[in-house]
């Protein structure tokens, strides 16, 4: 019996309002600020509901299969967290392809709102075997009766097809303006008195081995424990910069590139490598090494947007970040690329 999107939905509950052990463990600090909530931790909760969603359709079809997170796509920050209310997680799936599906979690701290905290998009990917042996598994297709869920099934394909126009846009060379641009923030640090920030100086470096308490399938890490850290890096890198709080307000994109297994040492490098008005972005390369130095393979790449603000979350502006080699004009270009399309589709 071929199955709906609504058969796939879970509901879970954070009860920051009444668990106070649960809402120490996903705050920032201590004290009642506005916006207190470790949305790194959150986002390994999604990851979590977003494995338990599809691993509960998969098996239906393959007893022996699994699933892998492939990418998280655009996660936008659309108010502010409050730490004392629940945060409630709703997810289904709305799209299968042929190996591949896409989890949609809407987080919300009030039902009833017409937008919610923020959406999540994880695209999960079906597999069978372990190790080198491991191959994609079809699976078979959802059946999308209500309009809701046609509109889902169609905004999913959008987003895919959006995400390789972006690749593709990306790769161009600049535009007119846009190597105006980057002249001029080149001209800018021969002058005598300049005193900015450089881009080839703004990056930080952690490294972490994986124990075997953060198995999820077997001898391999839970992707959402990687991606909390380095959020976690990501944030801590924008406060060394960032004159006033830095908040987040998007995740811009996380790709899965390689499994990570037990004893696998991770380095991850932060960099930022854009600056608006009043926010900034940040990459993190994430590289393993297996235990044995044999492999070495970049696993994840994360970009996060960050904004600067004050004690009541008002933004304020931040130092300019100046790229200097071509590597980081690139770097530079293709943040500066992402945020135009952002400001076009938000005024359309």
């Amino acid at each position: 019996m071929t199955m709906r999107p609504l058969d796939t939905s879970i509901e879970r509950t954070l009860p920051f309002s009444s668990d106070k052990k649960l809402r120490q463990k996903f705050m920032i600090i201590d004290k009642d600020i506005p916006g207190n909530i470790r949305w790194g931790r959150l986002l390994e909760e999604l990851d979590k509901i977003a494995e338990d969603i599809a691993l509960d359709y998969v098996p239906q079809f393959e007893p022996d299969g699994r699933v892998v997170t492939a990418a998280i796509d655009d996660i936008a920050l659309h108010v502010p967290a409050d730490i004392t209310k629940d945060v409630y997680l709703r997810g289904r799936i709305n799209y299968v392809g042929r190996t591949s599906m896409e989890v949609g979690i809407r987080v919300d701290q009030d039902k009833e709102a017409k937008h919610s905290l923020a959406a999540c998009y994880f695209t999960m990917v079906a597999r069978s075997g372990d190790g080198d042996e491991a191959e994609s598994l079809p699976i078979p297709s959802l059946d999308y009766k209500s309009d809701i869920e046609k509109e889902r099934y169609n905004a999913a394909i959008e987003r895919r097809q959006n995400y390789r126009d972006q690749i593709d846009a990306l790769e161009e060379p600049p535009s007119k303006e846009e190597y105006q641009m980057l002249r001029e923030l080149h001209q800018a640090q021969e002058d005598d008195d300049f005193d900015g920030l450089l881009a080839g100086k703004q990056i930080r470096n952690s490294v972490e081995r994986m124990y075997p308490d953060l198995e999820n399938v077997p001898h391999k890490i839970f992707g959402g424990y990687v991606i909390r850290r380095a959020f976690e890096l990501a944030l801590i890198h924008a406060e060394e910069i960032m004159p006033d709080r830095p908040v987040f307000i998007r995740v811009n994109r996380i790709n899965f590139l390689q499994p990570i297994r037990i004893g696998d040492k991770l380095d991850f490098t932060s960099r930022i490598v854009y600056s608006g008005q009043t926010s900034m972005t940040l990459e993190i390369d994430i590289e393993r090494t297996s235990m044995d130095k044999v492999t070495k393979a970049l696993s994840n790449t994360c970009v996060f947007t960050f904004v600067n603000v004050d004690e009541e979350l008002n933004p304020k502006p931040v130092p300019k970040v100046y790229p200097t080699t071509y590597a980081e004009d690139e770097r530079y270009l293709k943040a500066h690329r992402r945020r135009m399309e952002r400001l076009e589709n938000s005024s359309s």
